[in-house]
């Protein structure tokens, strides 16, 4: 994989180029998508920067993510060819770092559960996740040291699990969302992939222009991590919870202090609604496409939207406060513990492309707003993956902990 720091290094050490770093970017597009299918579309002849924290650093961009030079077309026939008149807000402030938004990379439609084209660089017989298919792909691949993705119920941290890639879901609307096709307003999030826990923590530092966040030596080397298996999710396989306890392991001896953590039923009934809330929000986000286009919508997210035409905004209202219900007692599971550890999926990348997997273990993050990491687990075969979650507002805890279990298990 491409690195972000280590790109940045030799450029600022003299012995690369920004734009000799584009071009090698580009080279890599060029040999190994062709059998992926990761990549939309990408500028051939993309203006670079020669001054900027990011130049050089050649950046995916999911496609439901306005940019005004490539177009963006939702991943669905009917915005084929669309070329908005402006670049979203994200897009705009990698620029503005020296950046190259260099290619858009593949969405299932709309962001939702129906597969995209792209296949699993590790095993081309095996989903890549979604809906950020693309995005996690380009950067497992070593096409891009930096992709954007979205997440609305899992579409950050799956994909970054199942290709085996770290990835930072934020906290709530700690990027902007401004010209990003919506989903779900109440929980539709922007997230980073890179090569490593460090390359992510640099470039969210950057992007949201909290230095802090990359303070990732800086946070307590003893922190207090609650494992958490998520019983009201359902178990995940085998490989999925051998790979929770090596990652608690390693964090014990690193000097964590781990400690099973059950959450309490309101918890429980914040998973449950978390579809309703997503769906019912849907329905009026897809409005136009719904009442002008139904028959080109693919057959998951068409039947989807039928069912949320019966959603009523009495049920809406009670979901959503239970959702809140839950985010208050979750101040008081992180008065108890810094960070939280539990499963990114249910296990390693399904067979076929017929489904991006399960996003089970993922929806109730989302719903609260809390930063979540996808931390790879080294090992043999496809690829696994945890999750390390921190309070609202703690990316940058999230990431030092995450950090630290990485650091233990490559020594493991």
């Amino acid at each position: 994989m491409l690195s972000l720091i280590e790109l940045r290094t030799r450029i600022e050490a003299g012995r690369l180029t920004p734009r000799q770093a584009v071009a090698e970017a580009q080279a890599a597009i060029a040999e190994r998508d062709p059998g992926l299918g990761a990549i939309v579309c990408s500028d051939p002849d993309p203006v670079v920067p020669g001054e900027g924290p990011l130049a050089g650093i050649a950046v995916g961009i999911k496609d439901i993510i306005d940019t005004a030079h490539l177009p963006t077309q939702m991943g669905s026939s009917i915005y084929a060819g669309w070329r908005p008149r402006a670049d979203a807000a994200i897009v705009s402030r990698l620029k503005a770092l020296g950046a190259v938004p260099l290619a858009k990379t593949a969405t299932t439609a709309f962001a939702g559960l129906d597969p995209a084209r792209t296949v699993n660089p590790h095993d081309p017989a095996h989903t890549p996740g979604g809906s950020s298919s693309g995005t996690a792909a380009a950067v497992a691949a070593g096409m891009l040291p930096l992709a954007l993705g979205t997440q609305t119920g899992g579409s950050v941290i799956r994909p970054a699990a199942f290709c085996g890639v770290a990835a930072i879901k934020p906290s709530f609307r700690l990027l902007p969302m401004v010209g990003v096709k919506t989903f779900s307003w109440a929980l539709d999030t922007l997230g980073l992939f890179g090569a490593s826990i460090p390359d992510i923590a640099r470039a969210l530092a950057l992007i949201a222009d909290r230095p802090e966040i990359d303070a990732s030596g800086e946070g307590s080397r003893s922190p207090r991590i609650g494992l958490c298996l998520q019983g009201f999710a359902g178990e995940a396989d085998a490989d999925a919870a051998e790979a929770l306890s090596r990652a608690a392991r390693a964090a014990e001896a690193a000097g964590a202090v781990v400690t099973d953590l059950t959450l309490p039923e309101p918890f429980a009934r914040a998973w449950e609604v978390h579809p309703l809330i997503q769906d019912f929000e849907a329905r009026q986000a897809l409005a136009w496409e719904y009442a002008t286009h139904r028959d080109t919508l693919p057959p998951v997210l068409g039947a989807q939207l039928d069912r949320a035409q019966a959603l009523t905004a009495a049920q809406y209202d009670d979901a959503r406060r239970s959702a809140h219900r839950a985010r208050r007692q979750l101040k008081d599971v992180f008065s108890e513990f810094d960070a939280i550890l539990t499963y990114s999926t249910t296990g390693r990348a399904p067979r076929g492309l017929g489904s991006t997997g399960d996003p089970r273990f993922n929806r109730l993050w989302t719903l609260m707003g809390v930063p979540c990491v996808n931390l790879p687990v080294p090992g043999d075969g496809l690829p696994l993956g945890v999750q390390v979650i921190a309070r609202f507002g703690g990316d940058g805890q999230a990431l030092a902990v995450a950090g630290l279990i990485a650091t233990a298990l490559a020594r493991s």
